[in-house]
């Protein structure tokens, strides 16, 4: 089963590009990793040259946080490949999983890469960054596979997101609209270039935007306090890069003027807690902007760069992008500040799980997917995420309570520097809330937290058992993985 999207534009017989600032080429700057640099007319050669020699068929990238990873990506969406992003530190099963589900002709890689023995029956190219070609004078339609993107696996093996180039152009140009992204800004960050956040948004945004990149190899305050004083003017970042802006930024001045300077903070791929959106704020008078979305999705949701900053909020639907929350029945859900799962549709979405029409069948209601985040929507519209609905909704004496909140009511106290909340088992209440707490400074007792909470929220909602760590299990993108709590 495969997602239908609208028709509602005329059929064009040649596609739009999805970077015309590639096809037309230029002396601007592009991309910056380092000290090495590529102009959007260098861009066009070297890709295009790499993608005048590419197979047909899916190709593997050997994701690492390189320009050599940016060029590959960009070589294979001019030749029309679909690319099928590896991340870097993937484990044997998952490899194995992905190669056999993908069937990817090549794998490309930076030159000197040491890959895993799990590539090594699959053909390898070496990518260079002194090609000249120049790209295709045609791309595919725009229904055709750009990426094939794996998710997490964390109830079974990963599924391959089949995404269309029409879903990265109505993301990248909701976002336009959204964040008022224009050619003229520069973009730094440090993320990952294996999956949507980092890849997509962070380097394939600023190349649809004919704007610049400058990607910082590995994320440090002082790479963003460099590139942010001399010229960019956005930064991308996970809550866990946020959480060291907002540690040293009270008493780092360069830092807090290079985010002063900024037109435009972002935060995504989990919840920013709103202890760090304040000390960010009372530092540099700057408040982060959040969005949501997901592989399946791309972008959903984003505080707009012109609207009024609600931390802890995702913000309004993206352009294009209809939201609607449902109850365990299905119905929707029309009165404000109602938990309920969250429901999109629109040209952002994924075309199918590769492979499996049974679990593309199962992730949609009609036309619409659903996305196993809980969220309340407040009167003016704005969105707030609670949790996911397998991990993070607990029924607590016949009350449905979202993880989230309690986590940032819990972040305010000044003894906790992490927390996740979870549920457990229980005879009385159905589920007792869980605290996992790792301890800022001399360790609060749980009786002290529950208070906390109580005080904050309500008392139904403090936590019944709290229980220390020395930190969080995370992904690379930051997210803790509570699965791995218990």
């Amino acid at each position: 089963m495969r997602i239908q999207v609208p028709v509602t534009q005329e059929v064009r017989e040649v596609p739009d590009p999805l970077f015309p600032a590639v096809a037309a080429g230029s002396a601007k700057e592009a991309l910056r990793f380092g000290d090495r640099s590529l102009t959007y007319a260098d861009l066009g050669a070297v890709a295009g040259a790499l993608a005048a020699e590419l197979p047909a068929g899916r190709v593997a990238v050997w994701a690492t946080p390189t320009m050599h990873t940016s060029v590959a990506v960009v070589a294979a969406l001019l030749a029309g490949a679909p690319v099928v992003p590896l991340n870097p530190k993937i484990g044997e099963r998952e490899i194995t999983h992905i190669l056999a589900d993908s069937a990817p002709a090549l794998v490309l890689a930076e030159p000197g890469a040491e890959l895993p023995a799990g590539l090594a029956g699959l053909p390898r190219r070496d990518i260079s960054l002194d090609g000249t070609g120049t790209p295709p004078a045609t791309e595919p339609d725009e229904e055709a596979p750009a990426f094939i993107v794996y998710t997490s696996g964390t109830t079974g093996p990963p599924k391959g997101v089949v995404l269309p180039r029409r879903a990265i152009a109505a993301t990248l140009d909701a976002l336009e609209d959204a964040w008022q992204w224009t050619a003229d800004d520069v973009l730094v960050h440090g993320l990952p270039l294996f999956h949507v956040h980092g890849l997509i948004l962070g380097i394939l945004g600023p190349l649809r935007r004919g704007g610049s990149v400058r990607h910082l190899g590995r994320f440090s305050t002082e790479g963003v306090t460099r590139e942010l004083s001399a010229g960019a003017t956005m930064l991308f970042g996970v809550p866990t890069m946020y959480h060291r802006i907002a540690e040293a930024v009270a008493t780092d001045r360069p830092l807090a003027d290079a985010l002063r300077g900024a037109r435009l903070l972002v935060s995504g791929s989990a919840a920013l807690p709103v202890h760090d959106h304040q000390r960010i704020a009372a530092a540099t008078g700057q408040q982060v902007v959040e969005r949501y979305g997901m592989s399946e999705t791309l972008m959903n949701t984003s505080v707009r760069a012109d609207g009024e900053r609600k931390p802890g909020s995702v913000g309004v639907p993206l352009a294009g992008v209809d939201l609607r929350l449902v109850d365990e029945s299905g119905g929707e859900l029309t009165e404000p500040d109602t938990v309920g799962e969250i429901q999109v549709r629109g040209p952002n979405l994924f075309t199918e799980y590769l492979n499996r029409p049974d679990a593309t069948a199962a992730a949609l209601d009609g036309g619409w997917f659903r996305t196993g985040d809980m969220a309340t929507r407040d009167p003016d519209g704005y969105v707030r995420i609670v949790g996911r609905k397998a991990t993070d909704l607990i029924k607590s004496g016949g009350y449905k309570i979202g993880a989230g909140e309690i986590e940032n009511a819990l972040l305010e106290h000044p003894g906790v520097a992490e927390v996740a909340v979870t549920g457990e088992p229980d005879d009385d209440l159905g589920e007792r809330i869980v605290a996992w707490v790792v301890p800022e400074g001399t360790q609060p007792t749980a009786e002290e937290l529950a208070d906390h909470v109580a005080k904050l929220l309500a008392p139904h909602k403090r936590p019944r058992v709290v229980r220390y760590l020395d930190a969080l299990p995370r992904n690379d993108m930051g997210k803790i993985m509570k699965r791995a709590l218990g």
